[in-house]
């Protein structure tokens, strides 16, 4: 084998059993890169925002700041809930029911697993989930 030799990456497919040792190792590697992608960027985004923390003397430069400031706030908030997501998702690694629907029990499904790791409901329980909330919504 030459020093050259390609890398085959693994990925999951239906052919094999569902959350077998190999699939629940690419999950947990694919959901702590997107977690350390995020703390990535929320290092990045106080850096800035400490950096920004200067004073405007033109009003429009601070309303614009405010503004910056304020919506930098909201996504670093949605980060935190979605490293709270990912954090479940290693916890259900461990303790055998990641990729299990949590109303049904049933598979997720790699697919969709794999487009969304921290999926907790089968595509068709979730489905049903936003025709229900849709139906409460419109009442």
């Amino acid at each position: 084998m030459s020093s050259g030799a390609e890398v085959i990456e693994y990925r999951p497919s239906d052919d094999e059993p569902f959350m077998n040792p190999r699939q629940r190792d690419y999950f947990r590697a694919k959901l702590n890169a997107w977690k350390e992608d995020i703390l990535r960027e929320s290092r990045e985004t106080l850096d800035n925002l400490q950096e920004e923390n200067q004073n405007h003397p033109d009003m429009a430069d601070r309303a614009s700041s405010e503004s910056d400031r304020s919506l930098e706030l909201r996504t670093r908030d949605r980060q935190r809930k979605l490293i709270a997501k990912i954090d479940a998702a290693l916890k259900r690694i461990d303790d055998g029911t990641y990729g299990y629907c949590e109303e049904t029990g049933d598979p997720i499904g790699i697919a969709r697993l794999d487009a969304r790791p921290i999926a907790t409901l089968s595509l068709e329980a979730q489905e049903l989930h936003e025709r229900r909330e849709k139906v409460y919504r419109d009442e």
